[in-house]
């Protein structure tokens, strides 16, 4: 059989999707059966149908088969940012206020008062400036135990800190391991690395240690990437017993943990962070887009000293110095308890909004930390996700299927609703609309 086969297979079944023969949502023949029909062998079939997933013109869903993608829904929904074209946007959290905008005007204002305004417009030491990095271990140290100024690096946002973390501690090829269900973000890091994301399983967001164990036998892991307070996306927290079982894992098969903050703002009464129980191994990034404002782009990042040189390395090779500005205001925000201010503000509306949430969707399963502005919903009244994600798009609603998030192939039948900064008499109408979808009968639904 000529090696070119399977293209060619591939091509054919890509041009009926293109003229309509083989609409969105159609079932395609098992792998033996296209082979049969073909003439050719199962594994030419299975690299056609693999061509087609890669091209983003099929999906593959457990338990069911293979179907065609509906155009109707971007490949990279839930991944790349867009304008949202008058839809209402479940998609991005974006937590903010009305009053925003003031404490910005408040905040520009002294800043241009400052004695050191020039200095500004001048390149800055690329972990930050001495004080501003002070600042903000003081501000860590409230929640994660003292920590040393210079075991801190001042970051353009959480985003960087994890892509310095994974450009200068880890090799092209290593494997990490995450949870079945991690940060989208990451995944995009991890891919521009090219390593290799393992899998390790747990419940609802928490990583099963025994699991981690073998998965540190069955495979050479180099590090473990974590948000153990406060899970994106499923919002778990991670009780403390599991974390010092994972800091005992990772001290015997030298791993190194990679912990997320984003938002562990939201647990008001966290157990210790892994950057507490394993110092000498733990990368701690944080940031404030989803406490303060997702437009200042500014973070940190707290590593053991050894990985302090090498780190700031990586900052000088991709942004130099993070904008004094924006650091400035930052650090005048945490020092006048603006920044304390907004968490609260932050974990309030979170609480409302799950509330709204859970009284408009009850009936179905929910995964969510009570103060998070997103949730996970998980089986999803037994509809196939990309019809339903494609019919709640036409009635006006983006929501994010579960791809993006999913390590494992195929992703669950599960979408991600996020809610933070749209405004609550919408967010309510587009709760009652997704309601309404995953009640109602539809060809698309489960046997």
């Amino acid at each position: 059989m000529p090696e070119r086969r399977f293209i060619d297979l591939a091509d054919m079944t890509a041009a009926q999707i293109a003229d309509g023969t083989l609409p969105p949502g159609t079932r395609l023949p098992t792998h033996r059966a296209f082979a049969e029909r073909h003439g050719v062998a199962l594994a030419t079939a299975t690299r056609a149908y693999s061509e087609l997933e890669r091209r983003g013109l099929v999906a593959g869903e457990r338990g069911r088969g293979v179907f065609v993608r509906d155009a109707g829904v971007p490949a990279t929904l839930g991944v790349e940012q867009a304008v949202s074209d008058g839809l209402i946007d479940l998609v991005f959290n974006m937590p903010g206020a009305a009053t925003d905008a003031d404490m910005l005007r408040a905040a520009l204002k002294r800043v241009a008062s400052a004695g050191d305004l020039e200095a500004m417009l001048r390149y800055q030491p690329h972990g930050g400036r001495p004080h501003e990095r002070k600042s903000l271990a003081a501000h860590a140290s409230e929640r994660l135990g003292r920590i040393d100024p210079h075991r801190l690096l001042i970051t353009s946002g959480g985003q960087h800190g994890l892509a310095m973390t994974v450009l200068g501690l880890l090799n092209p090829g290593e494997a990490i391991g995450t949870d079945p269900l991690t940060y989208a973000g990451f995944k995009a890091i991890a891919a521009l690395q090219r390593l290799t994301i393992v899998p390790v399983d747990g419940h609802d967001g928490v990583i099963d240690a025994d699991v981690l164990e073998r998965r540190c036998r069955e495979t050479k892991l180099r590090a473990l990437y974590l948000m153990p307070t406060v899970q994106n996306p499923l919002g778990a927290v991670m009780d403390e017993a599991t974390r010092h079982r994972l800091v005992k894992i990772a001290r015997r098969h030298d791993l190194l943990l990679i912990e997320d903050s984003a938002y562990a703002f939201l647990e008001t009464d966290p157990p210790p962070a892994l950057v507490e129980l394993a110092p000498e191994r733990t990368v701690h990034v944080a940031g404030f887009s989803k406490s303060v404002a997702t437009g200042l782009r500014v973070g940190y990042v707290i590593a053991p000293q050894h990985h302090v040189e090498r780190l700031t390395h990586v900052v000088r090779a991709t942004t130099w110095n993070t904008p004094a500005l924006i650091t400035a205001l930052l650090t005048g925000w945490i020092e006048d308890g603006t920044v304390a201010r907004c968490e609260e503000a932050r974990r309030r509306d979170g609480a409302e909004r799950q509330d709204l949430c859970r009284g408009i969707l009850g009936d179905f399963d929910i995964l969510s930390h009570r103060n998070a502005g997103f949730a996970w919903l998980s089986r999803v009244g037994g509809s196939r996700v990309e019809p339903l994600v494609a019919r709640l798009r036409a009635k006006g609603i983006a929501v994010s299927p579960s791809l993006p998030y999913a390590v494992t192939e195929p992703p669950p039948q599960a979408i991600r609703l996020a809610f933070g900064g749209v405004p609550k008499s919408e967010l309510k109408q587009a709760l009652e609309i997704v309601r309404a979808e995953l009640s109602s009968p539809s060809e698309d639904k489960q046997p």
